[in-house]
């Protein structure tokens, strides 16, 4: 099969002929149909999550099941399923025996502990696929497998309620996603950009008011919560100032720089949350308001063969919005 291959931290990406995966006994083998290429790849590529190269990446992959191991009853061939970040976890450590696999520390997640989706083929296991509504098409649904994951698992982590307000701020891969989803919940929606052109766009994917910045979300009345899709954070920190009394604060979006935080938060009785994928309750229900057309993703495709130029485009951030790649 031919897959991406990174060759070392920071080198440029190829591609290569690989030996297809085989499946283990609990595990599906994947022909991939579309693989969204994420920032969170930038950072994997450049050394920063601890990868062993040469590696393959990629962790929004969708594609039809071609092989089961011996041991899987719940999925058969022709299943279209995707597969989300978090695959496996050890079973035994407090926060499995929890309920909580996620913050196991010998969990496994897609394309870090196990090659990634930028390629022909993947294996998986078939506990962690998710299903793929029929009637989404797959460039379609393979960025909700991370980007709007994550964006509507931060929304449910806030638990909103009826009649209160949602920021978002970062308006890029993740914050189009979050304008949509929070919309599609029925709340009142505030973009918060620095980008006049991406006004009309946003009113369009139901951003209810557009302002630039932290004192502009306070004047039209501020948010109950503000979810934090940006990759950097003064844009967070600014934004701080609008946020309602008891107020949420949901960081999804990863920056290198620290977080500072006002005292304002203090008098307003603010919290602020960290949130990434928190349950695969969150991941169906993403799906499903995607295949019922209220989330769009806005995405480039690339061939597998232009990865390369697909990545550098990622990694300046000349994407509007996702790019995703077509093995």
């Amino acid at each position: 099969m031919k897959a991406a291959v990174v060759p070392s931290a920071g080198a440029p990406w190829e591609v290569r002929e690989m030996p297809t995966p085989e499946p283990g006994p609990t595990q599906v083998l994947i022909r991939i149909r579309a693989s969204g290429l994420c920032y969170t790849d930038v950072h994997i590529a450049s050394g920063a999550l601890g990868v062993s190269f040469p590696h393959v990446i990629g962790h929004e992959p969708v594609g039809e099941i071609v092989a089961v191991g011996s041991a899987v009853t719940t999925r058969r061939k022709g299943d279209r399923v995707g597969v989300p970040w978090h695959q496996s976890s050890c079973g035994r450590c407090e926060w499995c025996l929890r309920g909580k696999p996620t913050f196991c520390a010998k969990a496994v997640s897609t394309g870090i502990q196990t090659q990634g989706s930028h390629a022909e083929y993947m294996a998986a296991e078939a506990a962690a696929t998710m299903l793929v509504p029929d009637g989404l098409a797959w460039e379609q649904a393979a960025p909700i497998f991370c980007a709007g994951y994550t964006v509507w698992s931060g929304l449910r982590l806030a638990e909103p309620r009826p009649h209160e307000r949602v920021a978002v701020v970062g308006i890029g891969g993740l914050g189009h996603l979050a304008v949509q989803y929070a919309k599609a919940a029925g709340f009142d929606v505030v973009a918060m950009t620095h980008s006049k052109d991406k006004a009309p766009l946003l009113r369009q994917l139901g951003a209810d008011e557009v302002v630039s910045d932290g004192r502009g979300l306070a004047d039209a009345g501020g948010a109950d919560v503000i979810l934090a899709t940006s990759n950097s954070y003064a844009p967070v920190t600014d934004a701080i100032q609008g946020l309602r009394p008891d107020g949420r604060l949901v960081l999804m979006g990863v920056a290198h720089e620290p977080l500072a935080v006002p005292t304002s938060i203090m008098w307003v009785r603010g919290r602020i949350l960290g949130s990434s994928q928190n349950s695969p309750e969150h991941l169906y229900e993403a799906l499903d308001y995607a295949a019922r057309g209220k989330v769009r993703v806005i995405a480039e495709t690339y061939p597998l063969s232009d990865i390369a130029r697909a990545y550098e485009r990622v990694k300046a951030g000349a994407v509007r919005f996702r790019a995703v790649i077509v093995p």
